[in-house]
C-alpha cells in the first residue's frame, strides 16, 4: 500500500511539473508567430510551425497534450500544428482539445468550440506530394487541398483520420480508427474505413 501512494504521489507531482512548464511552451508557440485568444495549457511540448502568411490561432481554454504521460492512452508523439503554406490556416476554437494529435493545413481547418481530438488522430487537408517528372513526387502541399470544418462539441476518437475536404456537423462523434472522407451530418456517429454514418440514437 505504501509504495502505492508513493507512486502516485510521484505522477501527480510529475503531472504537476508538466503543467509548469506550460508557459514555456507558450511562449515559444508565440515566437513561432501563433495567436492566442486568452489562456491556453500545454501538457508538454507540442510540435508547431507556421509558414510566413498563414496563421495559427488557438482560442480560450484550449488543451494540448503531447507529454507522453498527458493521456490514459499514451501518446506516441506529441500533437502537432502545422501551417504550412501562405493563407493556410489551423483555427482551435475555445475550449478544443488534442492529445497527440496531428493538424497540418495545406489551405484551412477549424475545429469547433468544446471539440476534443483523442490519442494519435490526424487531420490533414492536402496530399502532402504531387507526381512530378516521370518517377518523382513534389513536396507540394497546395496544390489539391481543400478545407476541413469541424463542428462545435464533436469527439474524434483515437487514432480517426479526417482526409481534405470533410465537414464535421456539431455533436458528431467519430469513432477511434475511423477514416474520414466525407461529411458527417451534426448528430450521426461515424465509423469504419472508409467511415460510414448514422444518426445518434437518443441516450446512446
Amino acid at each position: 500500500m505504501g509504495n502505492n501512494i508513493a507512486a502516485k504521489m510521484l505522477g501527480q507531482w510529475m503531472g504537476a511539473l508538466r503543467r509548469c512548464a506550460s508557459p514555456l511552451w507558450r511562449l515559444e508557440a508565440r515566437f513561432k508567430g501563433v495567436e492566442f485568444q486568452g489562456y491556453a495549457e500545454f501538457w508538454g511540448r507540442p510540435l508547431m510551425s507556421v509558414a510566413p502568411g498563414g496563421r495559427i490561432f488557438i482560442g480560450q481554454g484550449v488543451r494540448i497534450a503531447s507529454a507522453r504521460r498527458a493521456n490514459p492512452l499514451g501518446l506516441a508523439q506529441p500533437s502537432v500544428l502545422r501551417a504550412l503554406n501562405r493563407g493556410a490556416q489551423v483555427i482551435l476554437a475555445p475550449g478544443s482539445g488534442l492529445s497527440g494529435a496531428v493538424l497540418c493545413a495545406g489551405a484551412s481547418i477549424e475545429i469547433g468550440e468544446q471539440t476534443i481530438l483523442g490519442a494519435g488522430a490526424l487531420v490533414i487537408d492536402n496530399d502532402f506530394h504531387q507526381p512530378e517528372g516521370q518517377w518523382g513526387w513534389s513536396s507540394d502541399t497546395s496544390t489539391g487541398a481543400r478545407p476541413i470544418k469541424i463542428g462545435r462539441g464533436v469527439f474524434i476518437g483515437a487514432r480517426a483520420i479526417i482526409l481534405k475536404g470533410v465537414t464535421i456537423g456539431d455533436r458528431a462523434i467519430i469513432g477511434a480508427g475511423a477514416v474520414v472522407v466525407k461529411d458527417v451530418p451534426a448528430g450521426h456517429i461515424a465509423t469504419g474505413n472508409p467511415a460510414q454514418s448514422r444518426a445518434l440514437k437518443a441516450g446512446s
